[in-house]
C-alpha cells in the first residue's frame, strides 16, 4: 500500500507476547525497516537492540547467546549490554570498546504483551505506555478476573500490506461492519475525541429488538495510543477487553497482533479457558477480526476521499490527529531529486 506519509511512525508498538521469550532465548526481529535482536536475560528482563555487531557486522539475533544480562555475538564472542554498550571482548577482556554502542530500544511488558518504543531519531518515550486494565475503570480492572490472553485468545497476521493509520481509520468507519463483517445492524459512533496522543471513541450497536433507535445492545469503548494499537472494552453480554495492534515491518507491510481478555465464568479459578469458552471466542472474535485484511491487501489510499456527511468530520479529524506521529518525511520525498 502506497501512502503519502512515512512508515517510520513514532510511538509504542506491540512486538509479541511475553511467553514467546523464555529466559536465555534470543530472537531476530525486523520492524521499521531495521534489523533487531531481542533477548531475555538471565534475570528475566527483555531487551531489544540493533542487530548487527559493531565489530564485523554479524547479526546477533541469529546464533547469539545470553550471558548474564548481555548478548554474545556468535561470530567473535563480543558481548553487548542492555543499553547497547560493548561490555566484553574475549581476546582483550580488560579492554572492551566503550566507544561502540548498539541502539537500544525501550521495552515494556504488560499483562503478557510486549511493547517497544520507536522514534526515528532515537528519542526517549514521549508518553507513557497506557495500562490496559486501568483504561475503562468502570469495568472490572482485576486481571485475575479474566482468562489469560495467550495463547488461547491471541493471534497474529504477518506481512499485511497496510499502514497503521489505515487500521486506525477503521475506528470512525462504522458503515463497513455490515459489508465486511456481516453485521446485521449498522453501528453508530456515539462519541469521539482526541486528547494528545490518544484517540478515543465510543461505538454503539443498536438493539434490533427495540423500537427505540437510541437503545444499544452493545457499546464498545476504544482508545488508540498513538497509531500503534487500540485498547477496547465491550459493554454488553460479554464485557471482555481486547488489544488490536499494528506494527510496521518496513515501507510496505505490517505485522498485526490481537489479544482478548475474556471474563472467567463464575467460580472459575484457572487462568486457562475451558474448551467451550475457547470455541465460542474463536468463532465470534478470533476468526472475524482478520476479515479486514482482505480489504487492506488490495486497497488504494485515497488522499481526498468522497466521504458521506456522517463520516466526514471524525474521519478527517483522525487524519489530522495522526500527523503528529510522523517525524520524518516519506521515503519518496526524502530522496534527493535528480
Amino acid at each position: 500500500m502506497k501512502v503519502p506519509f512515512t512508515w517510520r511512525v513514532t510511538g509504542w508498538f506491540m512486538i509479541g507476547w511475553s511467553a514467546e521469550y523464555p529466559v536465555g532465548e534470543v530472537k531476530a526481529l525486523k520492524y521499521f525497516g531495521e534489523d533487531l535482536a531481542a533477548y531475555r536475560d538471565e534475570s528475566g528482563h527483555l531487551h531489544v537492540l540493533e542487530a548487527h555487531c559493531k565489530h564485523l557486522g554479524a547479526h546477533i539475533g541469529h546464533g547469539g547467546k545470553v550471558v548474564g544480562e548481555c548478548i554474545e555475538c556468535p561470530f567473535h564472542g563480543w558481548r553487548w549490554g542492555p543499553e547497547g554498550t560493548n561490555t566484553y571482548i574475549p581476546y582483550q577482556p580488560d579492554k572492551p570498546n566503550r566507544g561502540l554502542r548498539l541502539r537500544s530500544y525501550p521495552v515494556q511488558e504488560q499483562y503478557g504483551c510486549i511493547f517497544m518504543w520507536y522514534q526515528p531519531h532515537g528519542k526517549e518515550p514521549q508518553w507513557e505506555l497506557p495500562d490496559i486494565f486501568h483504561k475503562f475503570p468502570q469495568f472490572n480492572t482485576d486481571p485475575n478476573a479474566y482468562y489469560r490472553p495467550y495463547p488461547e485468545f491471541s493471534s497474529r497476521a504477518d506481512a499485511i500490506p497496510v499502514h497503521p493509520q489505515i487500521v486506525a481509520e477503521n475506528g470512525p468507519d462504522s458503515s463497513h461492519f455490515r459489508y465486511v463483517h456481516g453485521a446485521t445492524v449498522t453501528p453508530v459512533c456515539l462519541h469521539w475525541e482526541h486528547v494528545d496522543e490518544e484517540w478515543r471513541f465510543l461505538t454503539g450497536w443498536p438493539d434490533a429488538r427495540s423500537d427505540d433507535p437510541n437503545k444499544m445492545a452493545l457499546r464498545i469503548h476504544s482508545h488508540f495510543s498513538g497509531l500503534g494499537f487500540a485498547m477496547s472494552a465491550f459493554e454488553g453480554s460479554s464485557n471482555h477487553r481486547l488489544i488490536f495492534a499494528c506494527t510496521p515491518v518496513d515501507d510496505e507491510v505490517s505485522d498485526m497482533f490481537y489479544s482478548i481478555w475474556w471474563p472467567k465464568e463464575p467460580g472459575g479459578a484457572s487462568d486457562i479457558p475451558p474448551e467451550h469458552v475457547r470455541a465460542k471466542v474463536e468463532k465470534q472474535f478470533l476468526k472475524t477480526v482478520w476479515e479486514d485484511c482482505d480489504i487492506w491487501r488490495y486497497q488504494k489510499y485515497v488522499e481526498h476521499p468522497a466521504l458521506a456527511k456522517i463520516d466526514a468530520k471524525p474521519y478527517m479529524a483522525m487524519r489530522k490527529w495522526a500527523t503528529q506521529f510522523y517525524e520524518v518525511p516519506p521515503v519518496e520525498t526524502a530522496l534527493p531529486r535528480g
